[in-house]
Formats: C-alpha cells, structure tokens, sequence
C-alpha cells in the first residue's frame, strides 16, 4: 500500500471512530457526515486546498454544502457547468490535472490548480458531489478516485 493509500486508510478509520455503523455511534444526518467527512480528508490531506459538499436540487442546481478549506467555495453551481456540474451531469468522477485546460472551468479562487469531484448517488441520482481541489497541478490519480469513492460509499451509504 502506497503513503497516500494509508492516508486514505486513516480516514477511514478516523471517520469510522465518529460516524461508523457500530452498536453505541450516535447517529448523524447526512450533513453532518458531510462536514465530518470534509474535515477529516482536510486534516489528513493539508495539501487539498478546498475540500467539500454540493448538494444537488431537483432543479439542477448545486449548491455549497458543508466544506473545510482555505479558499472560499462557489455558492452555487449549474448541472453541466465547470467540473461539478459536469460530475453531476454525468454521474462520474472526474479528475482535472490543470483547471486552466478544462473547457468551462468555473474560478472560484486563484489558488486552484487540480480537482477531483465524486458524485454522490442514491439511486440512480446525483444528491450530491464531493469536491477536492488542490493548489499543484497533477495532484490527484486513481488512488484517490478509489479513497474518495470508498469513503462516500462507506459513509453516505451510497
């Protein structure tokens, strides 16, 4: 297992720790998932700039959920706009090695210079996205395609 795989791992862990299935865990809503989720990948990942919830609308909208970061987020995003909305358009993960060569890219700040978002799905449709950005170029791959997805599925109940 490679250094970001168990980094990945101890979110894991460390989310199970407060929000796991076990008999005695109190019960969150899936907002506080999102905000203890979003913490624990920032506190493990420094280096991600911008980690963070859109919560999707039945009228195709994206709008800022729970986020930890030290760039200011998007308020709200369209379905099919910039790397969320083509995540939620599309239902997939998508990942971004420079934000200047993505068709659309929505700035939110200047710092970003990659991005992963992982759609949150619940069947069949889109309710959510979570968006990592990071101030590198070429900062995301498949392991982190693989622990964000994991991590969204153990904890949101995909």
């Amino acid at each position: 297992m490679n250094a970001k795989a168990e980094r990945y791992q101890k979110v894991m862990t460390t989310l199970d720790a407060l929000i796991g299935t076990k008999e005695g865990k109190y019960e969150v809503d899936d907002i506080g998932k999102m905000a203890l989720i979003s913490w624990a990948l920032k506190h493990h990942f420094p280096e991600f700039i911008f980690v963070g919830f859109y919560i999707a609308s039945r009228t195709k909208i994206l709008t800022i959920g729970p986020y930890q970061g030290d760039v200011m987020a998007c308020g709200t995003i369209p379905f099919g706009k910039g790397v969320c909305g083509v995540a939620a358009e599309t239902g997939e993960t998508v990942i971004v090695e420079d934000v200047d060569q993505f068709p659309g890219y929505i700035s939110c700040d200047s710092e970003t210079k990659s991005e992963i978002v992982v759609p949150v799905m619940r069947d069949g449709e889109v309710t959510a996205l979570l968006d990592v950005d990071c101030g590198q170029k070429n900062s995301f791959d498949a392991t982190d395609e693989n622990g964000l997805q994991e991590t969204v599925k153990r904890f949101l109940k995909v």
